[in-house]
């Protein structure tokens, strides 16, 4: 059977300010809190994730709330996280809005052949606002307050900074992504950004792989990514966590995270990778009307709920 990833499913970073984060992510961004939980593996930190106002594969940027120093920016990480929008005109809105609530942001430029605007969260998180050309479904939230014809529409292209290229590379090609192009790096004429797609490709479904030789290795922290996960279809969940195995990459085996199915592993620069199925979704134990107004909670965790909510601390 063939199988294949479909794009990016999610990204997961670390905040040690969640209240502040929570705040920005709604308010100043516009996107929803679908999802208000905990980290399934350290129920002391809250795991709150953003997305469409559906809360759709493809759309969710995620947080662990964690209270450590700061990142050290540098290889072997996640550094860069794109976020979709869609046209010039949604773009220069962005950069008056930042601009207007005194959020850092660069100047709307081309890269890889797409309208770009860098901008970087109050905790240093980078992120680029990238014109997605209108491409895909769209689902603006409806208490945003960012008009939706300007809402950020899901995840885009997610660049990885590494040492050196070819074991990274070997990984990539061997789950399916294809190496279609490449361009200089934006900070460094010399560094070579290599783009990979999945599945239908486009930007919805690129890895964008930096090779920076110089950089020395990051320190993980707030302002940093944790891991980023690969959409799959429900069904092939099964063969791919065969599949990982049969390629010798050490992996976390099964893990049910109630609202879609995980694989983790890590590729040989360092970097977590996941792949996590499309379904269930968010909306099997919560009314889509009311996602993230609440904490939700995996069923094995739901005999902790009092001690687990007793220990969190207000976000709105």
């Amino acid at each position: 059977m063939s199988i294949e990833l479909k794009g990016i499913h999610h990204l997961t970073a670390v905040s040690a300010k969640i209240r502040d984060n929570h705040h920005f992510y709604t308010r100043t961004m516009g996107m929803r809190l679908v999802k208000r939980s905990v980290n399934q593996d350290d129920v002391s930190a809250y795991h709150l994730f953003y997305a469409d106002a559906k809360g759709a594969p493809g759309t969710d940027l995620t947080f662990f709330d964690w209270p450590v120093p700061t990142e050290t920016r540098g290889s072997r990480s996640i550094s860069r996280t794109s976020l979709r929008v869609e046209g010039a005109d949604a773009l220069d809105y962005w950069k008056v809005r930042l601009g207007e609530l005194g959020v850092h942001a660069g100047e709307v430029t081309e890269r890889d052949g797409r309208l770009t605007l860098d901008v970087e969260d109050p905790e240093g998180q980078r992120l680029s606002l990238v014109d997605d050309g209108g491409v895909g479904d769209a689902n603006p939230w409806d208490r945003s307050p960012v008009p939706a014809a300007h809402q950020i529409r899901g995840l885009g292209p997610i660049v990885l900074s590494v040492p050196t290229l070819a074991p990274t590379d070997a990984v990539l090609r061997s789950i399916g992504m294809r190496p279609v192009r490449e361009y200089p790096h934006p900070e460094n004429a010399s560094d070579v950004v290599h783009v990979y797609e999945m599945g239908p490709g486009g930007v919805s479904a690129e890895l964008h792989v930096a090779e920076q030789r110089s950089l020395k290795p990051a320190r993980p922290g707030a302002g940093g990514v944790h891991h980023v996960a690969f959409r799959s279809n429900d069904a092939d969940y099964d063969a791919w966590a065969d599949k990982l195995n049969t390629l010798g990459i050490p992996n976390s085996g099964k893990v049910d995270r109630y609202w879609f199915r995980s694989l983790y592993f890590r590729e040989p620069n360092g970097i977590l990778f996941e792949i996590a199925t499309d379904g269930p979704g968010f909306g099997v134990d919560e009314d889509p009307a009311t996602l993230g107004e609440k904490v939700a909670l995996a069923p094995f965790l739901e005999p902790q709920r009092e001690k687990i909510v007793a220990n969190l601390k207000p976000i709105d």
